[in-house]
C-alpha cells in the first residue's frame, strides 16, 4: 500500500501536492555490492609501455586517468526558465542539484569536474541556499549576481567566486540567440584551466556497482518512472530505459532536450524531501543542514532511507532504511531537492 505523509503548513501562497510516495517492494537476491575504490592504481595500458596512474573520478565513480583529475570542480548556478531551454551541457555534468525559487520555479546548482565543456549556460543569480550546497566541493561558483545578501554569503564560503556582475575576466557573455536575462553564458574550460592550481573535489556519495541496489536487504522496488511535484509550476519526470541505462528527464510533460538536441539523462537519481526556509521574504531558502527522507534510483530500482549533512562544508550521508550506506552506480547524478509540501512517486 501506499505510505502517505502529510504536508507541511502552506507558507507565504505557495501551492504544492502532498507528498506521495510509492511502496518499497522487496527485489533481487546477491550480496551488497563492494564501493569503488578511491585510491590511485598503477596499471599498464599496453606491453612494455610505462604504468599509468588510474583513479576513480571523485564526483561519479568511474574510472579515469588521475591526471585528467587533477584540477578543481566548477559548480555553476543555472537558469530554468522556459526561456533559458535548451541548456548546455547538462548531460556532462557530474552532479546537478534542483532546488526550489520564488515563483514555484525550479533552478540547478550544476557541477563539472571530470568532463568539462567549453561553455555552460544559461546562468543565473544566486539563492540563499547555495552556499550550503556548493561548499563541500571547494573550487569554483560560478553565478549572474544576486540579491547582496546572498553574495555576501556565498562570497564568505572557501569558493573561488565568478560573478558576472562583477566580471573583469572575460569568461561571461551574451548569446545573441537567446532572450535576457536568460542569455549568459560562461567559458567553462578556460575558467577551471585559469584556476587548475585549486584542490579536486572531496568524493560526495558512496558508489558500488551498476547495479547497487541489489542486496535484498535494501528492499528496492522495480521503478519505471519518478514523477516529482516542486509546485503547480515545475513538475519533473524520469523514465527509465533499461537498453540505455538511463533515466530520461521530462519537464512539465515534454521530453527535456539540451541545445544539442539529446535527451537529458541521468545514471542516478537522488530524491530528498527538504524543508523550506522563509525568513527571506518571498524567495524561499531550502534547508540543507539536517536530516529527512531519501530515494535513490538506479538501475531500474528505487531504494528508501535517510539523508543528513551537519554543516555547510559537509557532504550529503544516506543511509539505507538497515542501517547501510546508500550507494550510487558509477555515472552522473541529479538530486532533487523536493519540498516537503511537494511529491515524489515512484512508479513500478
Amino acid at each position: 500500500m501506499a505510505a502517505q505523509v502529510q504536508p507541511a503548513p502552506y507558507r507565504r501562497g505557495a501551492r504544492f501536492a502532498v507528498l506521495a510516495v510509492a511502496a518499497v517492494l522487496l527485489a533481487g537476491c546477491q550480496s551488497a555490492p563492494e564501493p569503488a575504490p578511491e585510491t590511485e592504481v598503477p596499471v599498464r595500458r599496453a606491453a612494455g609501455s610505462a604504468p599509468s596512474s588510474v583513479s576513480f573520478a571523485p564526483l561519479r565513480g568511474t574510472a579515469a586517468d588521475a591526471s585528467e583529475l587533477a584540477h578543481p570542480s566548477l559548480a555553476v548556478k543555472i537558469d530554468n526558465h522556459e526561456e533559458a531551454r535548451p541548456h548546455l551541457a547538462l548531460n556532462r555534468t557530474d552532479i546537478v542539484f534542483e532546488e526550489l525559487v520564488e515563483g514555484g520555479i525550479t533552478r540547478y546548482v550544476a557541477v563539472w569536474h571530470s568532463d568539462v565543456p567549453d561553455e555552460v549556460g544559461p546562468v543565473r543569480s544566486i539563492r540563499p541556499m547555495d552556499p550550503d550546497i556548493a561548499s563541500p566541493f571547494g573550487g569554483i561558483i560560478a553565478y549572474s549576481g544576486g540579491q547582496e545578501q546572498f553574495v555576501e554569503m556565498m562570497m564568505a564560503t572557501p569558493l573561488l567566486n565568478l560573478v558576472f556582475d562583477y566580471d573583469d575576466t572575460g569568461l561571461f557573455s551574451r548569446a545573441d540567440d537567446r532572450p535576457g536575462p536568460h542569455d549568459v553564458i560562461l567559458r567553462a574550460g578556460e575558467a577551471v584551466s585559469r584556476n587548475a592550481a585549486l584542490a579536486p573535489p572531496p568524493m560526495q556519495f558512496s558508489y558500488g556497482t551498476a547495479d547497487p541496489l541489489v542486496a535484498p536487504a535494501l528492499a528496492a522496488a522495480p521503478t519505471s518512472r519518478i514523477d516529482l511535484v516542486f509546485s503547480d509550476a515545475r513538475f519533473p519526470a524520469w523514465e527509465w530505459d533499461g537498453a540505455a541505462s538511463t533515466w530520461l528527464r521530462s519537464q512539465e510533460g515534454s521530453p527535456d532536450l539540451e541545445a544539442s538536441g539529446e535527451r537529458v539523462g541521468a545514471t542516478n537519481i537522488v530524491t530528498l524531501r527538504v524543508g523550506i526556509d522563509w525568513s527571506y521574504g518571498e524567495v524561499p531558502k531550502t534547508v540543507m543542514i539536517g536530516s529527512g527522507e531519501a530515494w535513490v534510483s538506479a538501475a531500474g530500482r528505487t531504494a528508501h532511507g535517510t539523508w543528513a549533512k551537519d554543516a555547510a562544508g559537509s557532504p550529503i550521508t544516506l543511509t539505507a532504511d538497515d542501517g547501510s550506506p546508500l550507494r550510487l552506480a558509477p555515472g552522473n547524478t541529479w538530486v532533487e531537492l523536493v519540498p516537503g509540501e511537494g511529491s515524489a512517486t515512484f512508479t513500478p
